[in-house]
C-alpha cells in the first residue's frame, strides 16, 4: 500500500503526489511479477505455443473487471488471432444492468458447466481464467470443468486471497487449486494501492494494469516459443496501417476453423 497522509497539490497545482504514488505502486508490482513470475510466464507461453502447434484453440475468460484483461488479448492488433473470448452472459463487462448482477452471477453454482457445455471448447484446447480473488464459484468451477474436459488451464489470480479470504465454492478451494499453471498478480487483498488522510476507503486499484501486463507478457512468450519451433505466430496487425486489412484477411482465412469471434 502507498503511504497515507500524503497531500496532493490539488487541481492546477502541478504534479499530483497521489498520481505519482500510483505510478510507483504499479511499476513496483510490474517489476515484482516480472522477476517472481518469470518461470510461470515462460511455462504459460510454452503451453500456448504447444496448443497452437498441435492445432488446438485458445480461449480467455474473466468476470467483472477481470474480463478487461481477457478482452485485451482478443481480436486486437499485435495479438493472436486464435485467442477467443469465452463469454458468460452478464459477467463479461460492466455494461450489464444492474451492475451488481455480474458479481452475483459469479457466485452461482453450475453456471460454468452450462457455459462450457455450450461452447466450442474441447479436449486439447487451452483456457486462460482470470480472477483476482479466485474465490468465487464461477472461476473455480470453470477451471475444474475445463480440466475435466481435457483443456490446459492457466489461472491468473492473486494467490494472497487464498490465504486471507474464505472460498465461496462448496469445495473450499480456489482457482489456483485447479490450474496447470498459475500466474500470481501479487495484488494485495482489496485491490487498492493508496490511502490518504481524509479518505476513509483505500483507492487506486492496480489489478487491471498488472493482469493485462501478465497476459501480454505471456502472449509474447508464446510468440517467442512458436518462432523457436519454426512456426509463424498467428498475429493480427492494426487495420489502421497500410496493408493491415490484407494481412489480417490472410490470417483469418488460414485459421478460420479455430476462430470463434467471427461469423
Amino acid at each position: 500500500m502507498g503511504e497515507s497522509g500524503r497531500v496532493s497539490n490539488g487541481a492546477g497545482g502541478g504534479e499530483s503526489k497521489l498520481a505519482g504514488q500510483f505510478f510507483d505502486a504499479a511499476i513496483g508490482l510490474l517489476q515484482q511479477v516480472r522477476d517472481e513470475d518469470a518461470a510461470e510466464i515462460a511455462a504459460a507461453g510454452a503451453a500456448i505455443a504447444e496448443t497452437v502447434a498441435a492445432g488446438g484453440r485458445l480461449f480467455a475468460f474473466g468476470a467483472g473487471h477481470s474480463s478487461l484483461a481477457a478482452q485485451d488479448v482478443v481480436y486486437r492488433a499485435g495479438g493472436f488471432a486464435l485467442m477467443n473470448l469465452l463469454a458468460v452472459p452478464g459477467v463479461v463487462g460492466v455494461d450489464v444492468m444492474p451492475a451488481t448482477l455480474g458479481s452475483a452471477l459469479e457466485r452461482v453454482d453450475g453456471l460454468a458447466s452450462a457455459v462450457l457445455d455450450s461452447s466450442p471448447a474441447q479436449e486439447g484446447d487451452l483456457l486462460i481464467i482470470i480472477s483476482l480473488s479466485g474465490r468465487n464459484a464461477l472461476p473455480v468451477e470453470m477451471a475444474m470443468n475445463a480440466r475435466a474436459l481435457g483443456l490446459t488451464v492457466i489461472g491468473v489470480t492473486s494467490v494472497a486471497y487464498a490465504t486471507e479470504t474464505k472460498s465461496r465454492h462448496v469445495s473450499g478451494t480456489y482457482l489456483k487449486d485447479h490450474c496447470d499453471i498459475v500466474l500470481d498478480s501479487k495484488i494485495a487483498i482489496g485491490d487498492a494501492e493508496l490511502t490518504h488522510e481524509g479518505i476513509e476507503a483505500p483507492f487506486a486499484p492496480a489489478s487491471t494494469v498488472v493482469t493485462s501486463a501478465l497476459m501480454q507478457a505471456t502472449m509474447a512468450a508464446a510468440a517467442e516459443e512458436l518462432v523457436a519451433r519454426g512456426i509463424e505466430p498467428p498475429l493480427l496487425r492494426s487495420g489502421n496501417v497500410d496493408g493491415g486489412h490484407e494481412w489480417n484477411g490472410r490470417v483469418m482465412t488460414e485459421y478460420r476453423d479455430r476462430i470463434f469471434f467471427r461469423h
